[in-house]
């Protein structure tokens, strides 16, 4: 069996206080939070932390099992119940909920989330990339990943893999950069 964490959840609390360079407030400086957002995803994707769906969504942000309510995954049979793991919007929610302090997006999925957000056109790395259809009348979102910048973004994207870099304009359905 793939060992999913190799550091733990304790340690990624530590590693958070070495690089956040200022205290938390409810809002810190763009700089501040950009910085902890980018360094934690890459701290985060070194974990080699499984896709699962529905995982991230417990009561606390971070790895959890996930469910097979939903699930329509290539693998069968589902592996969430059993896979202790994040899917997009908790890896999302973790990596923000490190960064800021709290758990800012809360344990809702990627519609959820973005209603806590504003779109931009200028996306800065930390930044929420969306994907799915947004218009004024309609949200359905379908993945999320943190813009890590250079048109890269970090995500968990799929069962059977691991929270990974991929590139933005790989993935179909881009709807939209969002910030905090």
């Amino acid at each position: 069996m793939r060992a999913i964490l190799r550091v733990p959840l304790a340690a990624l609390t530590l590693l958070f206080l070495a690089v956040a360079s200022a205290p938390l407030v409810d809002r810190p400086p763009v700089g501040d939070t950009v910085n902890s957002i980018v360094r934690l995803a890459y701290a985060i994707e070194r974990q080699d932390i499984e896709y699962s769906w529905g995982g991230g969504h417990a009561e606390r942000p971070g790895p959890s099992t996930g469910t097979c309510l939903g699930y329509n995954g290539k693998i069968r049979p589902c592996p969430a119940e059993r896979t202790r793991g994040l899917d997009c919007s908790g890896l999302t929610r973790w990596v923000y909920a490190l960064a800021y302090g709290r758990d800012v997006l809360g344990r809702g999925n990627t519609d959820d989330h973005l209603r806590r957000l504003f779109r931009v056109d200028d996306p800065r790395p930390g930044d929420l990339v969306y994907f799915g259809k947004i218009t004024e009348k309609l949200v359905k979102t379908n993945h999320v990943g943190i813009y890590l910048g250079r048109g890269l973004m970090m995500n968990a994207p799929e069962t059977g893999a691991s929270v990974r870099v991929d590139r933005v304009a790989e993935k179909k359905g881009f709807a939209g950069y969002f910030r905090y």
